[in-house]
C-alpha cells in the first residue's frame, strides 16, 4: 500500500525502530523482537503476508485538541511513550501473527483537522488490507479521524452499523462552536450521522465531570451509558446486560479507551486526572466480552500525557491493555 494523496500525508512520519528495544533472545520472547517497522511511503508489499493476522500500531501525535479544550498539554508524546512500554513486554502472540509499527501522524502548526484527515485515510487503507488498526494517542480528538476511516471503509462495502464503545469519564459531546477539540468528537459524529446511524455507549461517566447540558445532549442523541458507580466488577451482571444489549444492535464495534477514565491512582499521566475513575479489572473483563462478540474492528487509546506520568505507570497501563487485546483469540472482525 502506498498512500497516493500527498496532501493528506504531509504530517506522516515513518516509525522509529530505535524505540523498540529491550532484552534480547533467540526466540522473539519480547515484543520489540516481534515488531516490524514499515514506512508507508514505501508500501507494504514484500513486507508482510496479507493472508496472516496482522496488527498495526499507528500514532496520533497531537494534543492540539487538548489545548483547545483547556486541558494539560503533553499528549503529543503519548504514542512513543506507549511504544516504549510495549517494547519490553513478553511476546505471547502466535508465531504466524504479524505485528507492525507504521509510524505517527504528527500535528503541526496547530492543524488538527489535517491530522485527523490523515488518520482517517490510513485507517481506511489498513482495513482495506484486512490489517487490524491499534491507534495510540494523543488527545481524544483521535476519535473523529479514526471513526471517519472506519465509516469510509464500511460505507463502500455497505457493511452495516458501527457501534462506538468509549471507556471514559466524559461524554465528549461538547457542542461545536468554532473548531473541534478533545471534547467534541462524539458530538461531531452524532451531528454528521443520520439519527439511526449513531450508536454510542460510554462506560464510566462521572457526574461531576459532565455538566447538566451534556447529559441532555446524551439523551437527545440516544447515548447509552453507565456511570462510574455502575461500571464496577461488583456490578458485573448489569454491565454484561448493558453491553450485550448494545452489541446486539450493531454490526461492528470500534473501541476507544480514554485513559483519564481510570482512577488517577493508577493513571496519573493523563490530560484530565480524577481519583474517582474506574479500575483496570472492570475494563479488562469488559474488553474480553467485546472481543468475544467477534465484532471488534478497530481500537485506540487516548490522552496519555507523559509529562505527568509518574514512573511511566500510565504508559505501562496502556501497554498492558494493548497486549491484552492482542492476545485475545476473538479480536478480529473480518468485514
Amino acid at each position: 500500500m502506498t498512500i497516493s494523496n500527498r496532501k493528506l500525508m504531509e504530517n506522516y512520519r515513518k516509525p522509529n525502530p530505535n524505540i523498540w528495544k529491550g532484552r534480547k533472545s533467540d526466540s522473539q520472547f519480547y515484543l520489540h523482537e516481534k515488531i516490524v517497522c514499515i514506512d508507508l511511503n514505501n508500501g507494504f508489499e514484500g513486507e508482510i503476508n496479507f493472508d496472516k493476522k496482522t496488527f498495526a500500531f499507528l500514532g496520533y501525535a497531537c494534543d492540539e485538541g487538548v489545548r483547545r479544550n483547556l486541558g494539560r498539554i503533553g499528549a503529543i508524546e503519548g504514542p512513543d511513550s506507549i511504544r516504549t512500554a510495549l517494547s519490553k513486554l513478553a511476546n505471547h502472540l502466535e508465531k504466524e501473527t504479524q505485528l507492525i509499527d507504521i509510524g505517527n501522524v504528527v500535528c503541526e502548526r496547530e492543524d488538527m483537522e489535517t491530522c485527523q484527515a490523515e488518520i482517517a485515510e490510513i485507517v481506511k487503507k489498513l482495513l482495506d488490507k484486512k490489517i487490524f488498526p491499534v491507534l495510540l494517542g494523543g488527545g481524544h480528538d483521535i476519535v473523529y479521524g479514526h471513526y471517519q476511516g472506519i465509516r469510509n471503509y464500511l460505507s463502500n462495502k455497505n457493511k452495516g452499523a458501527i457501534g462506538i464503545i468509549n471507556f471514559d469519564a466524559h461524554f465528549d459531546l461538547r457542542t461545536l462552536t468554532d473548531r473541534g477539540n478533545s471534547g467534541t468528537a462524539f458530538y461531531q459524529i452524532a451531528t454528521e450521522s443520520k439519527e439511526s446511524d449513531f450508536h454510542y455507549l460510554c462506560l464510566g461517566i462521572q457526574q461531576q465531570s459532565n455538566i447538566r447540558t451534556l447529559f441532555e445532549t446524551a439523551r437527545k442523541y440516544g447515548v447509552a451509558y453507565l456511570t462510574s458507580e455502575e461500571f464496577t466488577t461488583q456490578n458485573m451482571d448489569h454491565v454484561k446486560t448493558s453491553l450485550h444489549s448494545f452489541i446486539e444492535k450493531v454490526d461492528h464495534i470500534y473501541v476507544t479507551i480514554d485513559l483519564d477514565g481510570f482512577s488517577s491512582a493508577i493513571a496519573p499521566g493523563v490530560s484530565a486526572p480524577s481519583p474517582f475513575g474506574f479500575s483496570a479489572d472492570i475494563v479488562l473483563q469488559t474488553l474480553r466480552l467485546i472481543c468475544q462478540s467477534g465484532k471488534l474492528i478497530s481500537v485506540d487509546l487516548a490522552e496519555l500525557n507523559p509529562v505527568f506520568d509518574a514512573d511511566n505507570s500510565t504508559a505501562r497501563l496502556a501497554a498492558g491493555l494493548v497486549v491484552n487485546l492482542l492476545n485475545n483469540p476473538e479480536e478480529r472482525d473480518d468485514a
